[in-house]
């Protein structure tokens, strides 16, 4: 096994001149650069390669060829593997895990809900007690614009789904059978399920899945950096993809278009903030032709962009509001939708004439799940996470910033604890590297290597930390993408000598 481990190290993290060139453009070299390869150093002796899962996100040569990285337990900002070594989760978890590893109070609140009532569903006008509540307490905390009710999902996804059908009940409850068409943007991630895929604008989420649905329409994607004009200021660019918006809006008919969805900051996308005035000037074409505004904040709520909610952070005034991962610090699957009165109002008459809602999960309003959301909530507003993610935001985005000038480093962009690195030759949108190269991917392994966890897309990194995350380790993180910074310039160097 040793000598399997040195072979491993040595194919992935040495530098041989042939063997990029031998293997550009083959089946076998696209799995080892892909953005998604778990390229370590060191190989988990566990034997779960070949495992039983078939694993999300994930391309089946990887199950098949490597072991997988298996965390074994979590402690504050860090988790762990089988083996013990020790990492920095940069991406709390799956953007979720606001509050860290083993919070008591949230462990708590689970084992107490489990030892008194451990399911009751929400059906037919029976509920449970932390499910009321915490319905009651979301409305209280959003406050951008005036909510009414809350649907419970387990996931981002699920509510997103739910917001197409509670649309479209919505229309046909005013008479509107054919206001029926959604508005997403390129490089939205709004969740995996059928429809959510279909909103979301990533291609891999529609590859062979005979996705998006004919009903779902794409618009610009507000990545000034990108995809800016020569000479056009943010709020220029702003003006040009709302005229955009509007122009695709008549196009197909304002009384066929029903909802526009939109991330306050585009999150699997890249880490996409908006440009200067760009969420005014959307919302305005929007509201001209009476279609309802969605905000997607399953990442950005709870005080991931400095404000509670990013509607907080943009002036965003929603009809709609998604939310999930941090609603429970995602100790419990748990999703919700946020429903403005104008629209319950609409759907509770309707249903009232129909004699039922017909739309529900078995598990929306999961007991144990609210019951530990209630607790995270509550831990949100006695630790003022909102004024500690404002108290170590700057030395986050200024530390990570820093490294701006590299010669491999297009764009470090970013809010809050969030933020993005994407990768490009000549710090220019237009000249990405060669997708064999692997460099996003190369940077990845090199974080895991020195004991830190970070996403990869392509050549897009990705992070964003715990909010409990102390000045300390702060300092870690941006030290190992320092050093993960260094290795991999090094190897571009190489990989364009030997281009030479």
């Amino acid at each position: 096994m040793i000598k399997l481990k040195r072979t491993f190290e040595l194919f992935y993290f040495s530098a041989p001149t042939a063997w990029p060139h031998r293997f550009a453009g083959s089946s076998a070299f696209a799995r080892y650069a892909s953005s998604d390869a778990s390229l370590r150093n060191e190989i988990n002796d566990e034997g779960f390669k070949g495992h039983d899962m078939l694993a999300p996100f994930t391309a089946g040569w990887q199950t098949s060829d490597l072991n997988p990285l298996v965390i074994a337990k979590s402690e504050g900002s860090y988790v762990y593997d089988t083996s013990g070594k020790k990492y920095l989760d940069s991406l709390a978890g799956l953007w979720c895990t606001s509050l860290g590893g083993s919070e008591p109070r949230l462990i708590d609140a689970a084992a107490k809900q489990l030892s008194t009532l451990p399911f009751y569903h929400s059906f037919w006008n029976r509920t449970t007690k932390p499910s009321l509540d915490l319905a009651k307490e979301l409305l209280d905390m959003f406050t951008a614009s005036k909510m009414a009710k809350v649907f419970f999902t387990n996931s981002g996804s699920e509510a997103n789904d739910t917001q197409v059908k509670l649309v479209w009940y919505y229309n046909n409850a005013l008479g509107r059978p054919n206001k029926k068409k959604f508005i997403a943007r390129e490089k939205s991630y709004h969740g995996s399920t059928l429809i959510a895929a279909s909103l979301s604008g990533l291609p891999a989420l529609h590859q062979k899945f005979d996705l998006p649905a004919p009903f779902v329409l794409h618009t610009d994607c507000p990545h000034y950096w990108r995809y800016h004009l020569p000479g056009e200021t943010e709020e220029d660019f702003s003006t040009r993809l709302a005229n955009n918006l509007e122009e695709l809006i008549i196009k197909e008919g304002p009384e066929t278009v029903a909802a526009f969805i939109a991330e306050p900051v585009m999150g699997a996308g890249g880490v996409i903030p908006p440009p200067a005035t760009y969420f005014e000037k959307i919302q305005a074409v929007v509201k001209k032709y009476d279609i309802l505004f969605i905000a997607d904040e399953v990442i950005c709520a709870f005080g991931r962009l400095g404000t509670m909610f990013g509607c907080d952070k943009y002036n965003i005034k929603p009809d709609l509001v998604s939310i999930a991962k941090a609603l429970s610090s995602g100790y419990m699957p748990i999703g919700a939708v946020l429903v403005s009165p104008e629209v319950s109002d609409v759907i509770y008459s309707q249903s009232n004439k129909l004699g039922t809602f017909s739309h529900g999960f078995t598990y929306s309003g999961h007991p144990v799940s609210c019951a530990v959301a209630l607790e995270t909530l509550k831990i949100y507003k006695e630790r003022n996470i909102v004024d500690r993610v404002k108290s170590l935001s700057p030395k986050f985005q200024d530390g990570v910033k820093a490294f701006s000038d590299s010669p491999i480093i297009g764009e470090i962009r970013g809010t809050g604890l969030i933020i993005g690195t994407e990768f490009a030759d000549n710090k220019s949108p237009t000249n990405p590297f060669p997708p064999e190269w692997g460099v996003g991917a190369y940077f990845g392994a090199q974080c895991e290597k020195h004991g830190m966890l970070v996403r990869v897309a392509g050549d897009n990194i990705m992070m964003c930390p715990p909010f409990i995350i102390t000045p300390e380790e702060l300092d870690e993180l941006i030290s190992t993408y320092g050093k993960a910074l260094k290795a991999t310039e090094e190897r571009v160097k190489e990989l364009k000598d030997q281009k030479k």
